[in-house]
């Protein structure tokens, strides 16, 4: 223990510098609170009871920034200034984001900057980011490590278990990425835009999304001229390790080739927090507008749209999206009224739906012709059957209809095969008809020997008597 303690003064565990590196990892900058509530959500429940908030927050982010003090003494993270209500920032050092790296799995290339300044003004943008980025989480406390609590401890956090889930892990979430419209991905030209984040979440059926957080500070023109970079690298190709040409977005992200039956491209989520002098009530409308060419789709006779070769645009506010999550009717597609989860709104339920119809009456359509193609096979026998039924032979003895066994057998001609004796006789007819024939022959033979023998015994007397 005395060893450990050496190593780490500040006695923080393995688990807990984990949590620092996987979440700055991602994000870049952070407080303790924010990587607390992301990693180890069930400090919450634990130290509800406290008597004021900031000494809630000082004992449930106590064990983190203890993780702190000892990777900072191992050179692994760095104070990054201070955010506008006085927490402390943090981030990573160079030799910190080569150590997360291996935490989520990424390539040390792909990881980013250590985000060293960024607290010099504040930090309120990556604040928001970081914000929304647990508003789309929803972190789920671990049942287990609070098997020992008390049961009201245990109940406020089951309460957040069974809450609509949100999407993907912290290794789900990627940050101020490049998208270059000019250049490489590691030495991106002019032209181009950086996205906030980026949520690749198979597993919860969002593949790519982009995230776009707005403090409520910019103009509808200037958003607007944001998704038009965003266009222009959606366009852009170039040769993929095979050698093939493909959007150079592809050769970074997997993605279906459709979503929900159209051909877009990726979505791009609009993330207003009211906090800057601009009401996002005013600004979404004059964005619909000034952006209608990247998002409108083709009205179709169903009355879904097809929107091939768009981008999906959806906006939503941090606190909708704090109260509701994904699951919840916090987002606006634009072209369409009303709120939708988040799936819907990067999908197309309406043109699902149409699709599926089209697939049912297809089948019943199918089903109806396999019907009739039966039907017509069926009357084509009955038919058949009927002409044939009218060509059996009849008995001319008893009148009775020829069985199919025996219509054949009174019509073989095949080479080798007897002639039947009695063609037009139904089975029984010419059993007895056979049976009579024998007899007859019986009797003619026993006549014709009756007859025979008194001629010889006549010969016979008349040689004696002569």
């Amino acid at each position: 223990m005395a060893g450990k303690r050496k190593t780490n003064p500040a006695g923080s565990t393995n688990s807990f510098r984990g949590d620092v590196l996987r979440v700055l990892g991602a994000l870049k900058v952070a407080t303790a609170d924010q990587i607390q509530r992301i990693g180890a959500p069930h400090l919450s429940f634990r130290h509800a009871d406290k008597e004021t908030p900031s000494k809630q927050k000082q004992a449930r982010t106590a064990s983190h920034t203890g993780a702190f003090s000892d990777m900072r003494k191992h050179g692994l993270s760095e104070n990054g200034g201070s955010t506008e209500t006085g927490d402390s920032l943090r981030n990573l050092t160079l030799k910190g984001l080569e150590a997360a790296s291996y935490e989520l799995r990424r390539p040390v290339t792909e990881m980013g900057s250590t985000a060293r300044g960024a607290g010099s003004s504040g930090a309120s943008h990556p604040m928001a980011v970081n914000e929304t980025v647990i508003a789309m989480l929803r972190p789920k406390p671990n049942m287990a490590k609070l098997a020992d609590d008390l049961a009201e401890v245990r109940a406020a956090a089951q309460a957040a278990v069974d809450a609509p889930a949100g999407i993907g892990t912290i290794a789900s979430y990627w940050t101020e990425i490049p998208l270059p419209a000019t250049g490489t991905w590691n030495a991106p030209g002019k032209g181009g835009a950086q996205a906030d984040m980026v949520l690749t979440a198979p597993q919860d059926q969002v593949p790519l999304l982009f995230i776009e957080v707005d403090n409520c500070h910019e103009t509808a023109e200037e958003l607007a001229d944001k998704l038009e970079k965003y266009a222009r690298f959606f366009r852009r190709e170039m040769k993929d390790t095979d050698g093939k040409e493909r959007p150079m977005w592809r050769t970074r992200w997997t993605a279906p080739a459709t979503w929900s039956g159209d051909a877009t491209h990726p979505p791009v989520l609009l993330v207003f927090n009211r906090v800057g002098e601009r009401n996002p009530n005013c600004t979404v409308p004059r964005l619909m507008e000034l952006t209608r060419h990247l998002w409108e789709g083709e009205r179709q006779r169903g009355g879904h749209h097809v929107y091939d070769g768009r981008i999906p645009v959806i906006a939503t506010g941090l606190q909708n999206l704090r109260e509701h999550g994904p699951a919840g009717p916090a987002f606006l597609r634009f072209g369409r009224d009303g709120m939708q989860p988040l799936l819907e709104a990067i999908g197309n339920p309406r043109r699902e739906a149409a699709d599926a119809r089209a697939r049912e009456e297809a089948r019943v359509r199918q089903e109806e012709y396999k019907a009739q193609v039966r039907r017509a096979a069926e009357e084509q026998a009955a038919k058949k059957a009927a002409e044939r039924e009218a060509r059996r032979p009849v008995c001319t003895g008893c009148g009775a209809k020829f069985t199919d066994e025996r219509w054949e057998a009174a019509q073989a001609t095949d080479w080798g095969t007897p002639k039947d004796s009695h063609p037009q006789l139904c089975d029984d007819c010419k059993h007895r008809a056979e049976a009579a024939a024998r007899q007859a022959q019986v009797d003619n033979e026993r006549q014709e020997q009756d007859q025979a023998v008194p001629e010889q015994k006549a010969t016979r007397w008349f040689s004696r008597r002569a």
